[in-house]
């Protein structure tokens, strides 16, 4: 961890903290340490005693030993949307499939039909909150969905009442444009026309309002083609917005590959990526996202490449893919444990993955995602001695303070 003299006029001295910069892969922690905080930036940081103590401090907080790491990020959410569906859970209990509860008017399509009818207040009192319990388990940036609108007015509805969140709630949210999430039923059978829409109406519209900040799509056979998946990245391509990609997720549909052929951000899923795909991975810088509450959830049964992923230098992330059929959760920190027993994630994978790897797949990595000088004091200090226990730890969140831009907010 390299030393520091903090800039003049620190608005707030973190002292007597033990710091996981995960700048390092090995997560290591420093001896008791100081950072220093100014205009909402790491100004500082170094070893106690090392500051200077002429320089002047306007608040401190005593960390008392605990473990200080960067603010969690969840890099892969829906988490605007209406209603719920508890019931299909029970039905996968009885032995449906995930394909047959959609082919029968159930998943997505379900929640699209309550999310069109929720009115923009209902929408995002619902979705608060769930940011709100993300919030209490460390997260300090957000990556929200759309996906459950399926036409032009909903999705920017979805987009909107997103914007407005991070507006409401001490919390950074990015957005991401979804509306290849699935057919909707006013285009069933129609899935080219489905997508001429995107891409001549939905997709522009939302970048003129400037309402996204990427661009998803399902590549799946119970959802978008690659060549359908296609048409939309290239239509995201010419207004400039970034790309992201549901790979792979059910059957190998080659979308790992598409998503590193089009320089994606990230790669999400991917359970069933082979080599081919890895490898276009690596050579494309693209992040392979874990979800494994999805996993957890669907009682999968086919884990991600990872040992291959981590042969490849392939970058992870972990998310909770907060949605209400697959992955129904706003609990960060479980999903890293879930990562490591369900995934064989080791816990440094983990915490990378929910920090520099995370900011990484959201296009983030130079102001977030570690602990260095200039970046964002977006922090979490938590009562544990070494950062594997926010692995280990099934369902706790240890958090005692939670900094967004050098602000301490209630937990």
């Amino acid at each position: 961890m390299p030393d520091a003299a903090a800039a003049p006029a620190i608005d707030l001295l973190i002292r007597n903290v033990r710091i996981v910069t995960c700048a390092d892969d090995e997560c290591a922690v420093s001896p008791p340490a100081f950072v220093a905080i100014a205009h909402g930036l790491i100004a500082g940081m170094g070893p106690i005693g090392a500051l200077d103590p002429g320089v002047p401090v306007r608040a401190e907080l005593d960390g008392d030993g605990a473990l200080l790491t960067p603010g969690l990020i969840d890099c892969h959410t829906h988490l605007v949307y209406a209603g719920n569906r508890a019931h299909e859970f029970e039905m996968r209990l009885q032995g449906a499939s995930y394909e047959a509860i959609a082919r029968a008017g159930g998943g997505i399509a379900a929640t699209v039909r309550s999310t069109r009818e929720a009115n923009p207040i209902d929408l995002q009192a619902q979705s608060a909150r769930r940011l709100k319990s993300l919030m209490r388990h460390g997260v300090t940036t957000v990556e929200i969905k759309s996906g459950y609108g399926l036409s032009q007015r909903s999705e920017l509805k979805m987009l909107q009442v997103a914007r407005a969140l991070g507006e409401q709630f001490p919390i950074d949210v990015r957005t991401t444009l979804l509306a290849a999430h699935a057919v909707p039923p006013e285009f069933a059978g129609r899935a080219d026309a489905y997508v001429d829409e995107i891409v001549e109406h939905i997709l522009p519209e939302a970048a003129r309002l400037q309402l996204a900040d990427a661009v998803d799509a399902y590549c799946e056979h119970i959802a978008f083609t690659p060549a359908q998946t296609r048409r939309v990245f290239e239509a995201a391509r010419r207004h400039a917005l970034p790309l992201k990609l549901h790979a792979d997720q059910l059957s190998n549909q080659g979308g790992a590959a598409l998503a590193a052929e089009f320089g994606a951000l990230s790669a999400d899923h991917l359970e069933h990526a082979d080599a081919a795909g890895v490898r276009a991975l690596a050579r494309s810088g693209t992040v392979a996202v874990m979800l494994p509450g999805a996993y957890y959830f669907l009682r999968d049964t086919q884990p991600p490449p990872i040992a291959l992923l981590r042969a490849h230098g392939v970058p992870m992330a972990v998310a909770t893919d907060c949605n209400p059929g697959t992955s129904p959760g706003t609990h960060l920190p479980l999903m890293m444990n879930m990562a490591c027993t369900l995934l064989r994630m080791t816990p440094a994978e983990a915490l990378l993955g929910v920090t520099r790897h995370a900011a990484q797949a959201l296009g983030l990595a130079a102001s977030r995602g570690s602990i260095a000088l200039g970046k964002r004091a977006d922090l979490c200090l938590w009562d544990i001695d070494h950062p594997a226990e926010l692995s280990y730890a099934i369902g706790a969140t240890p958090l005692r303070a939670r900094l967004q831009g050098g602000v301490e907010h209630p937990l």
